[in-house]
């Protein structure tokens, strides 16, 4: 189930809310500046699909996204508990940083922590199949994908070779939770 809990900057032991419905949790990172939509698929998508079947199953969306927020690419990326550089993959962006456009992802299946860092709080979004987030340019964050990654997700860009993590040199992220592996994962 998705989940938003919010923190203060200071005291990452307990949150000040805690929030389950996509309703609620649409709300609260709207206030933010942040997207949070649920997507279905308009065709099935079978275990194991190609990039431009994921992406055909969810064409309208993406058309919509592109054509409202100027994104120019799209692809297909995915990780599984057995993955040999799952480790070296989920430190990489452990740690608090920005990008200088958008971080738009749409999770088709399995699940992923975005963590945020703004105004003086921190927002832990759990997101899980049928999530989008899109955490505007800008944004200090950082991502977690658990020891035992696994997610299909769909990525907007709007120049995929510009897409670079610029590191905030912030110890923040080491005082909040990190993301617990799915008991689904296999």
């Amino acid at each position: 189930m998705s989940r938003l809990r919010i923190f203060d900057e200071s005291h990452p032991e307990a949150p000040l809310s805690v929030h389950a419905e996509h309703a609620a949790i649409t709300s609260e990172l709207a206030k933010v500046g942040v997207r949070f939509e649920q997507w279905a698929a308009n065709q099935p998508i079978a275990p194991g699909a190609s990039q431009d079947e994921v992406i055909a199953a969810y064409r309208g969306d993406i058309d919509r996204l592109m054509r409202e927020e100027g994104y120019q690419s799209v692809d297909v990326i995915s990780l599984r508990p057995d993955h040999p550089e799952r480790a070296a993959l989920r430190q990489k962006f452990l740690s608090e940083h920005t990008h200088s456009e958008d971080e738009v992802r749409f999770f088709v299946a399995g699940a992923g922590q975005f963590t945020l860092h703004i105004q003086g709080k921190v927002y832990d979004v759990l997101c899980e199949q049928g999530d989008l987030i899109g955490v505007p340019d800008g944004t200090r964050h950082w991502f977690d994908m658990s020891e035992a990654p696994y997610f299909v997700a769909i990525r907007l860009f709007t120049n995929k070779d510009g897409w670079v993590a610029n590191f905030t040199g912030s110890d923040i992220a080491l005082g909040f939770p990190r993301m617990e592996p799915l008991a689904t994962a296999s």
